[in-house]
């Protein structure tokens, strides 16, 4: 038997929340301006620009100064203003690298001398960033910030991969844990990060591959737990490498940074799930592979 329903439409300039089956205007939001003299700590999400929020977009376009580093994708660093004067403050293994001290000094001076400051991190900025170092500094020396906050690694690019963080059948929590581990004085609680039916994700873990394994095995992680390894997340450029646990630091050679190690039951899922198809026309790609 069919079931009839009644649809209301509303004009598009006019945007309304149903609620009771009674239609509400919406207010629209208040855009909220970069003030001279500011600095707005920006997340830029994981690469992909489509994923950058519309108040990090207007910050970025309404900025005097941006201060980068370099996990800010390529895409989302062509948005600004070619007047904006640009100061790359990355961090890199192994390359020159600006201290903290620098970039904290340098957001202070900027903001001073009066301009509109942009801080634009990769992911989110209070997320592995030392997003609230810098905060602090700045709330020292009186001046004026806002957070734009950013969508974090861990969300977007387990997303693109194809992989949900959580699922009923296979992991009822998820733990976000840093790679940048001194095993001289490591001080991890390994035993909670190696239970079962969680997803652990570790972010800058690549060059501690072999550690991280060892730890998860010993500390009774099963050796064929999947792992999954996601190399630009999000971006036209992502690779994704597969494998079992006891694979990890033979996967991590192949894969370069910015990666992502995720292990856990719910990789089972990437391949039924996973819907990005990077460097690829999708629409073509998807059409030949009748999805």
């Amino acid at each position: 038997m069919a079931v009839n329903e009644s649809v209301t439409t509303f004009p598009l300039n006019k945007p309304r929340l149903v609620a009771n089956n009674q239609a509400v205007e919406v207010p629209r939001f208040a855009k909220q301006s970069l003030q001279s003299g500011e600095v707005a700590l920006v997340g830029a999400g994981p690469g992909d620009p489509e994923l950058l929020t519309l108040k990090a977009l207007n910050c970025l376009r309404q900025a005097d100064v941006v201060l980068y580093d370099y996990l800010v994708s390529e895409e989302i660093m062509a948005l600004i203003p070619s007047d904006t004067i640009l100061v790359c403050v990355g961090k890199r293994a192994g390359h020159h690298s600006v201290p903290q001290e620098k970039t904290n000094q340098l957001l202070v001076d900027f903001a001073k001398q009066g301009h509109k400051v942009v801080r634009i991190k990769g992911g989110d900025p209070f997320v592995f960033g030392r997003g609230g170092e810098e905060l602090e500094v700045l709330a020292d020396a009186g001046v004026r910030f806002q957070v734009v906050p950013g969508i974090t690694a861990a969300a977007g690019a387990t997303a693109y991969a194809g992989i949900p963080l959580t699922h009923r059948d296979y992991a009822q929590s998820a733990l976000f844990v840093t790679g940048h581990l001194k095993e001289d004085s490591d001080d991890m609680d390994w035993s909670t990060l190696a239970r079962g039916n969680q997803t652990l994700v570790i972010y800058m873990g690549l060059m501690k591959s072999h550690y991280i394994q060892d730890q998860l095995i010993k500390h009774g992680r099963a050796a064929s737990t999947p792992i999954a390894i996601i190399e630009r997340g999000t971006q036209v450029q992502q690779k994704v490498f597969s494998g079992a646990l006891s694979q990890l630091s033979e996967l991590a050679k192949q894969a370069q940074a910015p990666s992502l190690i995720v292990v856990g039951e719910v990789i089972r899922l990437s391949q039924k799930l996973d819907w990005f198809l990077p460097n690829t026309d999708r629409n073509e790609t998807a059409v030949a592979n009748g999805r």
